[in-house]
């Protein structure tokens, strides 16, 4: 914590001039005590002694003389501000490896529960996009706004075939990649139909000092790249020129194993560890951060971590608004306890 007037806080010494002031009056009380020799007469009025209670509302007091005074000097604390806009690509794996038990119920619908989750800690304002990738990688919700459109897109999610991690990083990247230029196509002959075209990603609104907003990629997966056109790393560097950070989340254990038919029929366990090292990597190189979550629990913390880190910043803020409500409070507090137990104020 810092503060903006240190000069203030001299005024500290108060603090022990004060008690040495309170310490000093209960000498001069106890003194006159004595010269009071009836010892049987007081025993009759003072029935009890108040004990510690006796000095409590002078310890509120002082600790709200001290708590005042620093308040003086305009302290500053580091707090978490939420960002304005962002644009953040779930990327989610959804290979067959995501039937694997040891991440309960199943790998893939701990992810989906965590997800869900994740999206609750975002600010509103926030645009969340959300691929999926197996054998090949395809955008299920193009960055929106719309958290109910993702979860739809969430809750849709099955596990089957292949791993194209590298497919899926270069297909969330078209998040960051300016729309395609429109051309223009001949006009169909009467009689034919012309085939849709998909739509762009709409542009994020500027931020207020003109910059782009930043796009962030949660890439979640539970296995080594097995198929696709584009090597994990090869994506991973265009992220890098993209400046899109990738943070990384490798799901499930190394115990982790799958059932699958063989040739004639007969259920085969496979091992089906996760990827660290290349997941580790893909997060070094564009700046990210790399995760384990070998349980559900760990995996529900993974994105509670992420979502403070995406979605607020922190900022040095001034909380002399605090410091002074503190003392208020401390005051309030040691004068009712002062009124209850003795019938005086202070």
């Amino acid at each position: 914590m810092n503060v903006l007037w240190p000069g203030f806080l001299w005024a500290l010494v108060l603090v022990p001039l004060a008690l040495a002031a309170y310490l000093l009056a209960q000498r001069r009380r106890a003194r006159y005590a004595v010269r009071f020799t009836n010892l049987d007469l007081l025993a009759n009025v003072v029935t009890r002694s108040p004990g510690w209670r006796r000095h409590l509302p002078a310890v509120l007091y002082l600790l709200a003389l001290a708590t005042l005074l620093v308040s003086l000097a305009r302290p500053q604390s580091v707090v978490l501000v939420p960002k304005e806009q962002a644009t953040v690509v779930m990327v989610i794996d959804v290979s067959g490896s995501m039937n694997a038990t040891d991440v309960e119920p199943t790998r893939l619908v701990a992810a989906q529960q965590a997800a869900n989750s994740f999206l609750n800690n975002l600010p509103a304002k926030f645009r969340v996009g959300l691929v999926s990738f197996s054998a090949t990688a395809q955008t299920l919700t193009r960055p929106t706004t719309d958290r109910d459109a993702v979860r739809d897109a969430l809750s849709s999610l099955h596990a089957e075939g292949g791993t194209a991690m590298g497919d899926a990083i270069e297909r969330g990247l078209e998040a960051k990649r300016p729309p395609p230029a429109q051309v223009d196509r001949p006009k169909g002959k009467p009689g034919t139909t012309t085939a849709p075209t998909t739509p762009s990603t709409p542009p994020a609104e500027a931020q207020p000092n003109g910059k782009e907003p930043p796009v962030v990629m949660l890439l979640l997966s539970d296995g080594a790249n097995t198929v696709g056109k584009k090597q994990p790393m090869e994506a991973a560097e265009e992220a890098k020129q993209f400046h899109v950070p990738i943070f990384t989340i490798a799901l499930g254990t190394d115990s982790g194993v799958v059932e699958v038919p063989d040739e004639s029929g007969q259920p085969r366990r496979i091992p089906v560890p996760p990827d660290k090292v290349t997941l580790r990597r893909i997060a070094d190189a564009t700046g990210g951060k790399f995760f384990t979550a070998p349980s559900n629990r760990d995996l529900k913390g993974v994105y509670r971590d992420l979502g403070s880190r995406i979605g607020f910043v922190k900022e040095r803020q001034e909380v002399t608004v605090v410091f002074a409500a503190g003392a208020l409070l401390l005051l309030v507090v040691g004068g009712a306890l002062s009124l209850a137990w003795f019938n005086r104020f202070p």
